[in-house]
């Protein structure tokens, strides 16, 4: 079983940054596609940022170019690094992890394993 924690949720003012953290324990982190999911109230979970066990990064494309994923597998760490925040982006961000590889990786039924989230409120 992989556990799986997020930090690093705020309140912000549009325009600024964010880091978020997911810690991980209880597997081999290095085996484990990692992703990002967001849900805003009212709304379906949606896909954010995924970094695969090579490293390979995808973002949707609402982020793309303003957030950027990583992943340290020495210390079983991944990261969201959130800039130019706008109040669209507000939301509970989860962190995931899966086993499997390739396509499929934006589908939150992909992953075997979630966080508890954390509040990301950006306002204007």
């Amino acid at each position: 079983q992989v556990q799986l924690v997020e930090s690093g949720g705020g309140l912000v003012l549009t325009g600024a940054s964010l880091r978020l953290s997911c810690a991980a324990s209880g597997g081999t982190f290095s085996l484990y596609g990692m992703g990002w999911f967001r849900q805003a109230p009212g709304k379906e979970r949606e896909f954010v940022a995924y970094i695969g066990r090579s490293a390979y990064t995808n973002y949707a494309d609402s982020v793309k170019g303003r957030f950027t994923i990583s992943r340290d597998n020495a210390k079983n760490m991944a990261y969201l690094q959130m800039n130019s925040l706008k109040p669209e982006d507000t939301a509970v961000y989860y962190c995931a992890a899966r086993r499997s590889v390739g396509l499929g990786y934006a589908v939150s039924s992909e992953y075997a394993y979630w966080g508890q989230g954390t509040q990301v409120t950006v306002s204007s």
